[in-house]
């Protein structure tokens, strides 16, 4: 039996969280709803700029973890912070919510601690503008075989592709998971990384045992329409998860085929809907239920973090399945 149910790798950021309105986003250059990496003088900007603010543990793995967590897997997170006050405050969230933080604070004259302003408009659109700090620094010296290497599922962050150290960790581990037994995937992340890294998914796909992604992601993957891109994938990949912002879920496994329906909600807050998407999904791959349970459990998971505000749910996981016959 492995140590580990579930390691994901990724980017550890604090998400410092914030309303704004359109004319906000507008006045201060921000591109609603999507992630933008920004350099350091710009982040310290927008943080300045921030009012109410509201600090989290975040990271788009991470918070998934955080899922699989409440979910009652055990769990461990790869990630790299500083010995910095926002650092320490990362690695105890994290333990505190379950998940080993295998990897000290750094201490030294490194990169501060990685750090995300989320500005959450009135419809519950997010638009993350986000300072990679120390995070972009991970490497594969961070990979430990008797982390990586324990895990039964390995969850990979897209975003880790933005930088070449970061690339080679996420190769080390999902090497050292598949050659263990484990399984190892990944989710895409957002289209303009996907737009980035296009090559390098496209081999990725066919190389791992499961991907994520969403309406978008996909299609930006493979260059064409929804139904073309995922026909290409399921003949690439061994599973396929698409979402599609409130529409039926759609996942592939070979020649099955389940698509799951959503019940539409307005939310609170978009933020971490992918990433609790994704606990439910792994949730149920780990677990060994079927495709479509798999789907409605990553749908039950989203549905309940776009109901508060913040990227992790505050609710019984398991208790929201069970009330839907899930187990």
């Amino acid at each position: 039996m492995k140590k580990y149910q579930v390691v994901g790798i990724g980017n550890a950021i604090v998400d410092v969280f914030a309303q704004a309105d359109d004319s906000f986003l507008e006045l201060m250059g921000i591109e609603k709803g999507i992630m933008q990496l920004v350099e350091r003088e710009r982040g310290e900007l927008l943080y300045a700029s921030m009012k109410d603010r509201v600090q989290a543990p975040g990271g788009s793995v991470a918070n998934t973890l955080a899922g699989l967590g409440n979910l009652g897997l055990k769990t461990a997170f790869i990630g790299r912070v500083h010995d910095d006050a926002l650092g320490r405050f990362y690695a105890a969230s994290m333990a505190e919510g379950g998940t080993d933080f295998v990897n000290a604070p750094v201490p030294g004259g490194e990169l501060p601690t990685s750090r995300s302003m989320i500005f959450v408009a009135p419809d519950g659109e997010r638009s993350m503008n986000t300072y990679l700090g120390i995070s972009s620094e991970l490497g594969p010296e961070d990979v430990a075989g008797a982390v990586a290497g324990e895990a039964e599922v390995l969850f990979l962050e897209g975003y880790l592709y933005d930088k070449p150290k970061g690339k080679r960790a996420f190769e080390r581990a999902a090497k050292l998971c598949r050659q263990a037994g484990g399984r190892a995937g990944i989710a895409l992340s957002d289209p303009f990384c996907v737009n980035r890294h296009r090559a390098d998914f496209r081999r990725l796909v066919r190389d791992l045992d499961y991907v994520i992604g969403n309406q978008h992601e996909w299609e930006s993957l493979y260059e064409t329409d929804l139904d073309s891109a995922l026909t290409q994938a399921a003949a690439d990949c061994g599973l396929v998860a698409c979402t599609r912002s409130g529409e039926e879920v759609i996942v592939l496994r070979g020649d099955e085929r389940a698509v799951v329906p959503v019940k539409r909600v307005v939310p609170v807050d978009a933020t971490g809907a992918g990433d609790q998407f994704a606990a439910g999904f792994i949730y149920g791959m780990a677990t060994g239920r079927s495709l479509e349970v798999s789907g409605r459990m990553g749908c039950v998971a989203a549905a309940e973090v776009i109901s508060h505000f913040g990227a992790r749910p505050e609710a019984d996981l398991r208790a929201l399945f069970a009330a839907q016959s899930l187990i």
